[in-house]
């Protein structure tokens, strides 16, 4: 079998909100880059990687992969990812090695899940992912903790879900503090609670939220402050676990934040960790390490989801509730639109490689959506309701 043709196309889909960050804005929709490799025997693997428009890039790697078997993923990684390290990309790497997994997989007739070792759960459980809001379906903006604790409820009602993470770094840091204190009070002891302000907080107002967060018994405090330095500092101050997704979240900072104690979890992400071969690597380190594993979101569509529920099930010391922004969206673009929340949960998808597959119909409107919208990361760092903002690392 061999590859004979890359595709990529760019799609958007519009949210329920604008959601603000310690960065930015998501201004009303989310894009992804959706790739097919092609092979000679008519079986196509889909992949998607997000971080913009991604077709330039995949489209430089296309001379590097075509003729390659999609069985031989140790000798593409070396010609994609490891031999031009000014294209060296992990993200790019892991659309590519998710769309092989998938060949390999309806060539096998056997899930992606099967692929990486077997599912030891069917279903994986999800949080509640909580941004603050801007144009909210009501047309107000979320404004205090009160806001963020009413959405919160809300999803535990409607998804079922049963832990939540803030996304914070956005208001006052004791502001957001209090919205983790009423979820308590107001969903119980048992409800999951975590908080995460990307690293922008000084170690001082992250050590100072910490020790109000300490009572609450909170499931992890994620990337505190900046870095790996930052993260350890806050780490020997606090009796929370550490969490990051940014430091380390490749394989080169893995062994300085193990040397330094930056972390207790780390958050496995299938573009960060070179794929989901990767992210089972990143596993088998964590455990040697006594290091607890739980699941990135990356505001993934139906596709990269897929790959996350099938590389998720496979990993037995994944006990946490996976991220997901998924909620978020309106529409997918795989067929039977957005996968389901039950008893908050989202099954492993079933059927052979990613066990989903593209609805070209809603391929081809949210492509059209694309082109209408653009390009957001060229204006990502901006606040559409306060247009001198910009971001301050530490500044609070």
């Amino acid at each position: 079998m061999k590859i004979i043709d890359l595709k990529v196309r760019c799609v958007a889909i519009p949210l329920n909100a604008q959601l603000r960050h310690n960065t930015g804005v998501h201004p009303g929709y989310f894009l992804r880059t959706i790739l097919e490799l092609v092979t000679d025997e008519g079986i196509i693997g889909l992949g998607e990687v997000g971080g913009g428009d991604q077709r330039g890039a995949l489209t430089k790697l296309k001379p590097r992969i075509l003729g390659m078997d999609p069985f031989h993923l140790e000798l593409i990684k070396l010609k994609v990812l490891r031999s031009i390290y000014y294209l060296s990309n992990s993200r790019l790497y892991a659309a590519i090695e998710m769309a092989c997994l998938d060949i390999q997989g309806k060539a096998a007739n056997r899930s992606l899940s099967d692929l990486l070792g077997g599912s030891v759960r069917s279903k994986i459980p999800m949080i509640a992912y909580l941004f603050w809001r801007y144009d909210r379906p009501d047309g107000k903006h979320d404004e205090t903790a009160e806001d963020l604790a009413d959405h919160c409820v809300e999803l535990h009602e409607t998804l079922g879900v049963n832990s939540m993470k803030l996304k914070a770094g956005v208001k006052d840091p004791m502001e957001e503090a209090r919205v983790l204190k009423l979820c308590r009070e107001r969903l119980g002891e048992n409800f999951g609670l975590r908080i995460d302000p990307n690293g922008v907080w000084s170690v001082a107002t992250a050590v100072r939220v910490g020790k109000y967060l300490e009572e609450l018994n909170i499931e992890y405090f994620e990337d505190p402050s900046w870095g790996l330095e930052g993260n350890a500092a806050v780490r020997s101050k606090l009796r929370i676990p550490i969490a990051t997704n940014m430091y380390p979240n490749k394989f080169d900072d893995l062994g300085p934040a193990i040397r330094l104690g930056a972390v207790d979890i780390i958050l496995t992400d299938i573009h960060y960790w070179e794929g989901p071969r990767g992210v089972k690597d990143l596993c088998a380190v964590c455990q040697t390490f006594n290091l607890g594993v739980a699941m990135h979101s990356g505001a993934e569509f139906g596709i990269e989801l897929a790959a996350m529920l099938h590389t998720a099930s496979t990993i037995p010391a994944m006990t946490f509730a996976g991220d997901a922004h998924y909620h978020y969206l309106v529409d997918d673009i795989i067929e039977g639109g957005l996968m389901p929340y039950k008893d908050g949960c989202i099954e492993v998808p079933k059927g052979p490689g990613l066990g989903v597959s593209l609805d070209e119909d809603k391929m081809n409107y949210y492509e059209a959506y694309y082109e209408k919208k653009g390009d957001y990361y060229a204006r990502f760092h901006q606040d559409p309701y306060q247009p001198d903002w910009f971001p301050i690392v530490g500044g609070l």
